[in-house]
């Protein structure tokens, strides 16, 4: 009689565990074992983080312990048991590993896998290859993609959170409502009694402070000390929520025609406009793809304005950048005048005040929602739908979606669905968000994907020219080391270009994201094969990084840059000024968001400035889907680079008046989860 030693690793929730019966079959490449009850005795004490030893007795010789099932029965009432691992003692002394990370739901089993990645091509055994198949049958089934609206990204099939597999799931109810989010952020914000209070304006931009009673930080005192000055205006191009905007300009487009006689008051280099352009030292940001967008009408109370401006920015001599030419129209003409710092102080202030709303919308639609989440989420679909637990990029991928398709789903249930909470406050709510995002879909590249090719069709990349870009010189770092991590580790699976052109799931994944994900769009770009080892790597780089880094770079820094509304109005209630000369303090005021729909915003960017409770940083991988210790190397060197990006920045920031952190290693989470 052969002994083996089970040990079942528990994991974080276990309901109602006096009505499972689980059972065990371990399976050979020569025989399976009989189905073993566990010694329910034992399971019934299961903790968060136990792991419980069996004996399961077998006549015949199994073979090679290629995989094991577990089976789990439940009786009155019905109840999900959360398994974290399994690993086997062998008769021969041997201990395999077999990662499970996965909820069993009512009658449910899981067949897994030991520890060890491998590729399609390199599964001999029949039953293992058979396994591979079914798994993938069945998460095809699961994982539907479905199209929210029309010329989106693709999303999951489910039109509520709770309708998710509960592998995908949030672990806890907690903190995954946006509703009880934003009412528990206005209830800490101590701004309750603003919250219904719409059509009201504010009397003064001192007013505003009134709703900065209990929660600020030196960011937040500083911006609102500073927001008026030009410079701070363009720091937010560089290095604010936003910082993907700005390009370099040597040639000014017809629809701007700003002369150098307007500007000659700005420039300090003794130079004319057209020398400074071919000198690299104009930078413009367009707000095109918000003409034509319908402003937000779902208040019949209240109209609500977008513009699509254009602003002309100088980096002087101090080597900052700061506005010198603002145009509210893409069209040129008298009714669409170029305001200038030389003009009276409230046009150039509402001016500028305009172009942050608009910088607002597009970072909230654009930027953040449609670049960061929807994107993400649309490799996740594809990675669950192409990729077993087995394979090696399954498991690199894996800490870095989750819980992204549960927080998408949640807010398509509650946050950008019609009459959702975005309609709130937004300009860009209503229909509009829908409309932007159709409209960018359709010139939405791959490349843009990328890191450092996005950093450079902006013209932004040379640090020499452009210093203190610290979202450039920060994702250059984080953008790296995660590279080097994903080479180190698909190099020990991917010998040659030949083993990845040979990887018919990889070239699943890739062309399901292409065909289905984005829908065939062929003016992206996306990859419809890999050929080459540099190419899978570059491609999970982007999947990876777009998750963490860019993730964190646009969102946890919302409370800091927008909460003073002034700064970032959601929304604007007066038509841009068509004239010099109208601006005044109570325009502004009539302008800016009400008081209710003040804070309501407020609410909703500390609300999306949290992080998850426990969350996971980058690098921190503690499930083990990966058994091997040539990865267990690799993460540590990632680790260990990450840390060393961390505190070189910290070292920077302690010299800074405003810290840059966005980017900081540990402050960046796996995935998109908020």
């Amino acid at each position: 009689m052969n002994s083996y030693t089970v040990n079942v690793a528990t994991g974080h929730q276990m309901f109602s565990g006096t009505d499972n019966y689980i059972y065990i079959t371990l399976i050979g490449t020569e025989q399976c074992s009989d189905k073993v009850l566990l010694d329910k005795s034992l399971y019934d004490d299961f903790e968060s983080g136990a792991v419980d030893s069996y004996e399961v007795k077998v006549g015949q010789d199994l073979g090679q312990l290629v995989l094991v099932k577990i089976e789990k029965q439940n009786y009155w009432i019905q109840d999900a048991w959360y398994c974290r691992y399994i690993t086997v003692k062998t008769p021969s002394g041997e201990h395999v590993e077999f990662p499970c990370y996965r909820w069993l739901v009512d009658d449910k089993n899981v067949v897994l896998r030991d520890g060890k990645a491998r590729l399609p091509q390199d599964d001999e055994n029949i039953l293992v290859k058979q396994q591979r198949q079914k798994e993938l049958e069945i998460r095809r089934m699961t994982y539907r993609w479905k199209e929210w609206q029309p010329g989106f990204p693709m999303s999951i099939d489910a039109n509520k959170e709770t309708e998710l597999p509960w592998d995908i799931q949030f672990t806890t109810k907690k903190g995954i409502s946006f509703v009880l989010n934003y009412t528990k952020a206005i209830g800490n914000l101590c701004v309750n009694k603003f919250m219904n209070m719409f059509q009201s304006s504010w009397n003064d931009l001192a007013d505003f402070e009134s709703i900065f009673l209990t929660i600020k930080n030196s960011n937040i005192e500083y911006v609102m000390q500073h927001w008026k000055e030009d410079s701070m205006f363009g720091y937010q191009f560089l290095n604010g929520c936003n910082p993907v905007l700005i390009e370099k300009c040597f040639k000014l487009p017809d629809k701007l025609p700003v002369t150098h006689e307007m500007v000659s008051s700005s420039l300090e280099r003794n130079l004319t406009l057209e020398q400074e352009l071919e000198a690299g030292n104009i930078f413009i940001c367009d707000y095109e793809l918000l003409d034509g967008i319908s402003a937000n009408s779902t208040d019949p109370n209240t109209q609500q304005y977008l513009i699509a401006p254009i602003c002309l920015l100088y980096k002087n001599t101090q080597n900052k950048i700061v506005p010198i030419a603002i145009q509210l129209s893409q069209t040129p003409g008298k009714d669409a005048p170029i305001f200038l710092p030389s003009d009276a102080h409230y046009d150039w202030l509402l001016a500028k005040i305009w172009v942050r709303s608009s910088d607002f919308q597009i970072h909230q639609t654009v930027t953040h929602l449609l670049r960061t989440h929807l994107i993400s989420e649309m490799f996740a679909i594809a990675m669950f739908r192409q990729l077993p637990a087995v394979h090696p990029v399954f498991k690199l991928l894996i800490p870095h979606v989750r819980f992204t398709i549960a927080i998408n789903t949640k807010a398509r249930e509650e946050l950008i669905c019609e009459g959702g909470l975005f309609d709130k406050a937004n300009a860009i709510g209503g229909g509009g968000h829908v409309q932007i995002i159709q409209k960018v879909m359709k010139t939405l590249t791959f490349r843009s994907l990328c890191f450092p090719d996005m950093i450079r069709m902006r013209g932004m990349d040379n640090n020499e020219e452009i210093p203190k870009y610290f979202y450039r010189d920060d994702g250059y770092r984080v953008w790296e080391a995660t590279k080097s991590f994903v080479s180190d580790v698909m190099c020990i699976y991917y010998s040659n270009d030949e083993r990845v052109q040979g990887d018919g799931e990889i070239q699943a994944f890739v062309k399901d994201v292409s065909d289905f994900g984005m829908q065939d769009s062929d003016s992206g770009g996306f990859p419809k094969c890999l050929n080459s080892r540099e190419e899978l790597i570059e491609y999970l780089t982007v999947i990876v990084f777009t998750a963490s880094a860019q993730h964190a770079a646009v969102n946890f820094g919302q409370f800091d840059w927008f909460s003073w509304i002034p700064n970032a109005p959601s929304t604007m209630r007066k038509p841009p000024p068509n004239q010099k000369g109208l601006a005044t303090l109570s325009l502004i005021m009539e302008s800016l968001p009400d008081r209710g729909r003040s804070c309501w915003h407020l609410g909703a960017v500390w609300a999306l400035s949290q992080y998850q409770e426990n969350e996971l940083f980058l690098g921190m991988y503690p499930d083990v889907h990966f058994t091997e210790g040539r990865v267990k190397a690799a993460m540590e060197k990632f680790r260990k680079e990450l840390a060393g990006i961390s505190e070189s920045i910290k070292i920077r920031d302690e010299k800074k008046r405003m810290p840059y952190y966005y980017l900081r290693p540990d402050k960046i989470p796996n995935s998109v989860a908020i």
